[in-house]
């Protein structure tokens, strides 16, 4: 009996440990669908050191911590995850994995489950830039090193970033402590909420000293990501959704992020109001505008976003007013973020994406949007990318400076401001290098001076040249992904032309073309047998019959009349110098009927074909009557030549 009790409270103790297991998988699942990442990971890391382990747990650790760019502690979770068996992972898990691998150095690794990635996921725009630029690594390096930065003194312990400029004023978003009794926290990471602060350089140029911008703007929400007129009495600035200064959440209990306007007045910000493109169920976040001050671009998830956050841009219309918004498509935006956009005097889009090929974490590349037709994407390289998240860049290019935000090891903080200057502009003008040879088709002889020119599909040239003594050409070409046809000219050669792709901006180096010679119809008084380029047509010691060597060059005679069939020759035969010359007359008349019959033979036209003997009157050298020379000599001058005379 005792035995059934103490089995019974056994169960019981199990059944209670199972529920309180469950209760505490409950809760922190809620926190995670609830965005609260903070208190989700102490959760599910408390479960794991219980010894609880599950394949949604170490998935929503991964993402906890990678959306929070906690990478390294992802790449934990994510590394146990995939050591799980009979699980059927999505194949962004592989996605991620491989991006938190770089902040460890691990690129090798990354670029393996990238290849993971881009077997089960062709389509994707990360998988097909990848496959683009395979070399990403030796491109940012050959783009790295052209900065100099610094690490402001105005940074906190928490999280500072999104720096902008107003009137020799930067402005920038922190969650530093407000001073207040009570601190205001956010669950995502248990940081305070941010604010707008304000500082300006002091006589040596450095940020010393901060302070809140305005309590107007600053008001219990996130604010952050400011974009201000050129004369500094308009600001565009992110805020969460809010009413009365407070929260508003979605039918999920999420603040969505929202784009607010406010004017300067006497001081004062006045008019805050919430632009029309923003929304309730979507964020929008950190405007930048373009030189005019007539477009305003934005990151969100809006609807018609193609991956976590786009870059799009309104049009702001003479009244005001907006228009709907654009996307700027695939060749900048991917399926992950592309996030903090700051556009340049000259119309350059710097922006922050981890989907694109990088370092790790978000990296700050950069594009020419006059280009927008062929854009060539560029990641800006070290030291302002790095293993972690890079981002909230911006830059005046005539002065070489600007200012950027990281979360790099060294810094102050989460987040850090820093300040650089560029002593090197990047080259966003696509350029790639097409080379190659041109050849004559029968010999495989190198042709110098061809001309050679490179065509779109449109058929218009993009680049043209000449080949030099070597057959070798190099031309600037067009980047832009196609297909291309190269021309190649030549005086006495057919104009050849050969199809090529260009994929990823890559150089191509190996296009070779070969040219055939032009077949004309010789002129008059032309010996074929020099035009053609063909071993004479020669005959033994007193002998008229065509012999077998001969009947190779007899070929391309024929071959030739065939060709131009309007072509009359006169068969002219030659002896030595050997016995008298009438003898000799009359064996030249007999080679060169003997030459003649055998063309006619062959299929071509008796009326085309003449003849004449010559006897020993057209000597090809000295060896004339009574001159010893040697049988090679004499060889020299038993021969047929085929004049054309039509």
């Amino acid at each position: 009996m005792k035995k059934i009790i103490y089995t019974f409270l056994g169960l019981a103790t199990m059944t209670a440990v199972v529920n309180a297991q469950e209760k505490k998988i409950n809760k922190a699942n809620q926190n995670y669908k609830d965005y609260a990442y903070a208190p989700a990971i102490d959760s599910y890391e408390k479960l794991i050191k219980d010894g609880y382990s599950k394949e949604e747990i170490f998935k929503n650790l991964g993402n906890a911590n990678y959306v929070n760019a906690n990478y390294q502690e992802a790449t934990k979770w994510y590394e146990q995850l995939f050591q799980l068996e009979n699980t059927s992972i999505d194949p962004e898990f592989m996605y991620r994995y491989a991006q938190t691998l770089k902040s460890l150095e691990k690129y090798v690794e990354s670029d393996v489950w990238m290849q993971k990635f881009k077997a089960a996921n062709a389509q994707d725009q990360r998988a097909i830039k990848f496959g683009e630029n395979l070399e990403y690594l030796d491109n940012i390096e050959a783009n790295s090193n052209r900065y100099d930065i610094k690490n402001l003194a105005i940074n906190s312990k928490e999280s500072d970033f999104a720096p902008s400029m107003t009137n020799e004023m930067l402005v920038f978003s922190t969650a530093r402590d407000s001073g207040l009794t009570s601190r205001k926290i956010h669950e995502w990471n248990n940081k305070a909420f941010l604010n707008l602060y304000k500082a300006t350089a002091n006589e040596q140029g450095d940020y010393v000293s901060a302070s809140k911008l305005s309590k107007a703007l600053n008001k219990k929400t996130h604010e952050s990501s400011t974009a201000f007129t050129k004369d500094g009495n308009t600001v565009y600035f992110t805020r969460n959704n809010s009413e009365n200064g407070k929260f508003s959440r979605d039918e999920n209990g999420v603040s969505r992020l929202k784009i607010y306007k406010a004017t300067l007045a006497e001081g004062e910000w006045i008019n805050i109001t919430e632009l029309p493109f923003s929304g309730d169920n979507y964020s929008v976040a950190h405007p930048t505008l373009n030189k005019n001050e007539t477009k305003l671009y934005f990151a969100s998830d809006m609807p018609g976003t193609l991956g976590e956050s786009d870059i799009f841009f309104v049009n702001i219309n003479p009244d005001g007013s907006y228009s709907a918004p654009v996307n700027l498509g695939e060749k900048i935006n991917t399926e992950s973020r592309e996030t903090f956009p700051f556009i340049t005097q000259d119309n350059k889009l710097y922006f922050a994406s981890d989907g694109h090929p990088g370092l790790g974490g978000l990296d700050v590349f950069v594009t020419n949007l006059e280009n927008s037709h062929k854009p060539s994407i560029e990641n800006i390289g070290r030291p302002i990318n790095s293993e972690e998240d890079d981002f909230s860049f911006i830059f005046n290019e005539e002065t070489k400076k600007g200012f950027f935000a990281s979360n790099r090891d060294g810094g102050q903080g989460d987040d850090d401001i820093y300040s650089f200057i560029e002593n090197k502009a990047l080259d966003l003008n696509c350029h790639i290098k097409i080379a190659g040879v041109i050849k004559d088709m029968e010999t495989g002889a190198l042709l110098a001076k061809a001309e050679v020119m490179v065509c779109n599909g449109a058929n218009e040239i993009i680049t043209k040249g000449i080949t030099g003594n070597d057959g070798s050409f190099s031309l600037d070409g067009d980047c832009a992904k196609g297909d291309y046809k190269l021309v190649a000219t030549k005086e006495d050669y057919n104009q050849g032309d050969k199809m090529f792709a260009t994929i990823a901006a890559k150089d191509i180096t190996d296009v070779e073309l070969s040219l055939e010679k032009t077949r004309r119809a010789a002129p008059i008084g032309t010996d074929l047998a020099k035009y053609l380029d063909i071993v004479p047509i020669y005959f033994d010691f007193d002998k008229s019959f065509i012999r077998e060597d001969a009947k190779v060059s007899m070929e391309k005679v024929l071959a030739y009349l065939r060709e131009f069939p309007e072509v009359h020759v006169q068969v002219r035969s030659h002896t030595d110098s050997r016995a008298n010359d009438w003898y000799n007359e009359g064996l030249s008349v007999r080679r060169a009927k003997s030459t003649a019959a055998y063309l006619i033979s062959q299929g071509i036209a008796e009326e085309r074909i003449s003849h004449k003997g010559f006897g020993e009157t057209e000597l090809t050298n000295e060896c004339s009557n009574e001159v010893i020379c040697s049988k090679e000599k004499h060889q020299a001058n038993r021969r047929s030549e085929f004049i054309v005379v039509k």
